[in-house]
């Protein structure tokens, strides 16, 4: 349930201007999820959120700009643990991901930068990954099982 909560979170993050935990907790109700203070507390952490100031001055949340290794890995561990496998279309890649974990599998894939990958569009339990020519798909096939590989397994 943590890794569908989380991306719950990275999704209100972006829709909502939210500035304290508490505001989080009643979205993430609303929401479904039955969390609490203290587990939301706990992913802010984990996802490494940030408070940054917008136009008006008022303080959120969102996500750290930082690309360091502890970022990098705790998005390459959700890619991990949410990826079930992968579909080729020419110089496209359907992931299929844990129902609810597509945008944090696909937040995962942006915030490493990978080369070729043009964008990535997410649902509840697939993402497209659009790669600049179809014959740089292998490249990205080959890094996306690299990374499964450390989990065990290979699509």
């Amino acid at each position: 349930m943590r890794y569908p909560r989380q991306n719950k979170i990275l999704e209100l993050i972006y829709k909502y201007d939210i500035s304290t935990q508490d505001d989080l907790v009643k979205l993430l109700l609303e929401e479904g999820f039955d969390v609490t203070q203290a587990t939301v507390s706990r992913d802010i952490r984990e996802l490494q959120l940030v408070k940054v100031q917008d136009a008006s001055g008022k303080y959120k949340y969102a996500e750290s700009d930082r690309d360091d290794g502890p970022i990098s890995s705790r998005f390459t561990n959700i890619f991990k643990d949410t990826i079930q496998g992968f579909e080729v279309a020419g110089n496209l890649i359907v992931v299929r991901t844990l129902t609810g974990c597509a945008h944090a599998a696909g937040q995962s894939i942006d915030n490493l930068n990978l080369e070729h990958i043009v964008g990535t569009i997410a649902g509840s339990n697939n993402l497209l990954l659009i790669v600049d020519h179809e014959d740089n798909v292998d490249i990205i096939l080959e890094y996306l099982n690299s990374v499964m590989l450390s989990r065990g397994h290979i699509y």
